[in-house]
């Protein structure tokens, strides 16, 4: 979604902010060269892209709605993404994934330099910010690299492939002072930041329950059973496995289907994490303390490496529990409304990006009290977004970033709330794994009560690559 007044207003309010923030902050936040280039004649933030394929083209599409925004640089290991010209694509790859296979074509202003190594691209001193939309093992190599290079990151979800690596993106942002926003894009929907105020203030009571689910019936090919090929041409396969251990290419792992290989992502760090950061920050919860899971691969006879069937409860501190599923080999629903669910002691409250049904709860066995609650409907499209942001969460939360970067604040969505929220999804995938209940002490970072898990909390690089 387009709408270039609003964002002209952000703009002004951000610029004008500048100098002084600058002041407070010192010299470390923006250096004098991004400094003069931002904030002079052309007033454009210089964004090099790395990864440029299915998310990272969305959101070089919404990048481009911002005119603040220069397009300056990409990087991609697939050269047909890089040059951004659809004709040279893999016909396999249009064939089998052509929704996922982004349209390209477009035009820029201004010259673009092209890169196949990401490191090529940090070293031009004339980018301001970097968008990491790569496979999930490659985020935490990046973004450390990129902020310690002096740029500013927007990062994808999830945020890290590993527990371990979360943290240490977490300390990188601390020593450099880089801007880093996570896209966890719920951060920017206007429904959750209304129920982020309303709920822990008491909207529906108590709340004890948290529920989410992800339901795609996959059965019964799944991502198919292949074997090793050689990649297609222009594909750098070995840079694209990077520090995950050499195996020969399978058309069935990327683009795209590497979101069912453990060792590249998993369902639960795909779907889950954006749930699992909706419902604990309406919660008003950290992280949990204990984690049990169920599942595993019943029904569909695939490559796949992770569950087609998976269930997982996280406990709190406070006693709140969230519950999460996975059904990739069946299809119907769990609620009548929205993605995710909160059980309160006054009423249930059911919410998607597009708006939020409130149910009042009844009085129950031997209980005589009266609700003062209401029945309630909230509809974005239907609602005045008077504090001038758009029903695209995604948008926002790019809108956002660039005005971070000119202000130096806090994004919508922390490195610490990223990591946060991610954990969720390897807390999740290691008690699958050990099959057994984990307690997980959440200042430490450690599983108090099984050595075994706690050694998936990362993994040794392949060489020349480390954290």
């Amino acid at each position: 979604m387009k709408n270039r007044e609003k964002t002209t207003r952000r703009e002004f309010i951000a610029r004008t902010g500048l100098a002084s923030a600058g002041m407070a902050l010192g010299a470390a936040t923006l250096n004098a060269a991004s400094y003069n280039r931002i904030s002079g004649a052309n007033e454009k933030i210089n964004v090099g892209f790395i990864g440029l394929g299915n998310r990272g083209s969305q959101l070089l599409d919404l990048f481009m709605d911002n005119t603040d925004a220069r397009i300056a640089a990409f990087c991609d290991i697939y050269e047909p993404y890089m040059l951004r010209n659809r004709d040279l694509v893999d016909p396999r790859y249009l064939k089998a994934l052509s929704g996922q296979i982004p349209r390209m074509g477009e035009t820029f202003p201004d010259k673009v330099e092209r890169y196949d190594d990401f490191r090529k691209l940090l070293d031009n001193k004339d980018i301001d910010a970097v968008v990491i939309a790569t496979p999930d093992h490659w985020h935490a190599i990046q973004m450390i690299s990129a902020v310690k290079a002096g740029k500013d990151v927007y990062v994808e979800k999830p945020l890290t492939i590993t527990l371990q690596e979360g943290r240490a993106m977490v300390n990188a942002q601390s020593e450099t002072k880089r801007v880093v926003a996570v896209g966890l894009n719920r951060r920017g929907a206007p429904v959750f930041q209304k129920l982020a105020k309303e709920i822990p203030a008491g909207k529906i009571g108590k709340v004890s329950v948290g529920s989410a689910f992800r339901i795609n019936n996959m059965y019964p090919d799944g991502i198919g059973k292949m074997k090793p090929e050689e990649p297609p041409k222009g594909f750098n396969w070995d840079m694209w496995l990077g520090p995950r251990a050499y195996r020969p290419y399978q058309y069935n792992i990327c683009p795209y289907n590497f979101r069912w290989w453990n060792d590249y992502s998993s369902q639960m760090g795909n779907w889950g994490v954006h749930y699992m950061d909706a419902i604990r920050w309406m919660m008003g919860e950290k992280a949990p303390v204990a984690i049990t899971a169920n599942g595993g691969k019943f029904v569909l006879d695939d490559d796949r490496t992770i569950p087609d069937t998976m269930q997982v409860t996280f406990e709190f501190a406070s006693g709140a529990i969230i519950n999460f599923s996975i059904f990739e080999a069946s299809s119907g629903g769990l609620f009548q409304f929205g993605d995710v669910e909160l059980r309160g002691t006054l009423g249930t409250i059911n919410a998607s990006e597009n708006g939020y049904r409130l149910k009042p709860t009844g009085s129950g066995q031997f209980q005589t009290f009266k609700n003062s609650l209401q029945a309630e409907e909230f509809n974005v499209k239907d609602s005045e977004l008077t504090d001038g942001s758009s029903s695209n969460s995604t948008g926002n939360l790019i809108r956002n970033f660039l005005d971070c970067i000119r202000s130096r604040q806090t994004p919508l969505c922390s490195i610490e709330d990223g990591h946060r929220s991610t954990s969720f999804a390897h807390l999740a995938n290691i008690a699958l794994a050990v099959k057994d209940r984990l307690q997980w002490d959440p200042e430490k970072e450690v599983f108090t009560n099984n050595s075994e898990a706690n050694k998936l909390l990362h993994y040794e690089y392949r060489k020349p690559w480390k954290l």
